[in-house]
């Protein structure tokens, strides 16, 4: 016997926007996925979402709180909500500032509903969990259409990161040029790029991969902490990535500084912890480290009389992430490296 197959078109999705995301002019809304539960039967989970759209130009999906203990994006976006208006761009602009609206609720990376990752839960379900549908409708029903997606990414509650910009590299010679524009308009001091996945990769880049779309990513700042120095960037980096694309009709922001061009490659671009411990760093965010040289000393606070294991770099990179919390478990990320790139 077999089952009925899951349908795979966009009509077949629970959740829907109840602002018209394709109108001129500009709206605010919610995209309303149902959601019963003890305290509400007919409730849905509300989404904030808004739509600001003129004439013919780019096509642009801004999003951010993917992760939401991520809040640098999330802040940059609200306010770009307020201050943009439909006379200030050319083209559409959609803004999904909390994408995970749970998470962000609850400041948590992964939603308190299903401890659903959104960036690992592409492309979905229409009939999974909350986040896998969420993903689905994301995927096939939102993204298709726009010429570019933008993730507001930082490092959440766990790590901090040196500014970056973030994409897969792609085979087309003229996208990958687009990139690359893109990349230096943002002025992060690092853009690093990376293989593209298979197929059945689980980020919202993936997602803009499969569905042809430009997909652009941050990583700004994080450990819990909203700064002055990166929230400068993201507000400035945005305006300038949307007034490079074609969309933002004038803009002020200053002009970007360089970029370094990097990548991140497989396992000896990270260092993990081992054992359960304490993890002391002995390398800071930002610093040129050498294989071989010590990367953090870890500490067994329930059998203090063991000396503490010491962990080494396997490459000579940058330390792009290191983790915040010093606490840690076997298989937890405590840095994350990047080499020099040139593309071609």
């Amino acid at each position: 016997m077999t089952s009925n197959p899951i349908p795979r078109t966009a009509a077949d999705s629970l959740l829907r926007s109840d602002i018209d995301l394709r109108a001129e002019g500009k709206a605010i809304g919610f995209v309303r996925q149902p959601h019963s539960v003890h305290r509400s039967a007919y409730g849905w989970i509300p989404t904030p979402i808004a739509r600001i759209a003129r004439g013919t130009g780019p096509q642009v999906l801004l999003m951010a709180g993917n992760h939401g203990d991520e809040w640098e994006g999330q802040i940059a976006l609200g306010e770009l909500m307020r201050e943009l208006q439909p006379a200030d761009i050319r083209g559409r602009l959609v803004i999904l500032p909390s994408a995970n609206f749970p998470a962000a609720h609850a400041g948590q990376r992964t939603s308190p509903i299903d401890d659903g990752n959104l960036n690992r839960a592409f492309p979905g379900d229409t009939h999974g969990s909350p986040t896998s549908q969420l993903a689905w409708w994301i995927e096939h029903v939102l993204l298709p259409g726009f010429d570019l997606v933008f993730d507001l990414h930082s490092g959440g509650s766990s790590l901090t990161y040196l500014p970056c910009v973030l994409a897969y590299r792609q085979p087309d010679p003229a996208a990958m040029e687009r990139l690359l524009r893109l990349a230096r308009a943002f002025g992060a001091p690092v853009s690093f790029f990376s293989n593209a996945p298979p197929t059945g990769g689980r980020t919202s880049s993936a997602a803009a991969l499969r569905q042809g779309v430009l997909g652009l990513a941050t990583e700004c700042g994080g450990g819990n902490l909203v700064t002055d120095a990166s929230m400068t960037l993201m507000r400035q980096g945005l305006r300038r990535v949307l007034r490079e694309i074609g969309l933002l009709e004038a803009d002020e922001s200053p002009a970007p500084g360089p970029t370094r061009l990097m990548q991140v490659g497989g396992d000896p671009y990270y260092v993990y912890a081992m054992e359960r411990g304490l993890f002391e760093p002995l390398a800071e965010v930002g610093e040129q480290v050498s294989a071989g040289q010590p990367a953090a000393r870890l500490h067994f606070h329930d059998s203090p009389w063991r000396e503490p294991a010491l962990l080494r770099f396997e490459i000579d990179a940058t330390v792009l992430c290191k983790r915040v919390p010093a606490p840690c478990e076997r298989g937890d990320c405590l840095y994350q490296l990047g080499t020099d790139w040139r593309p071609g």
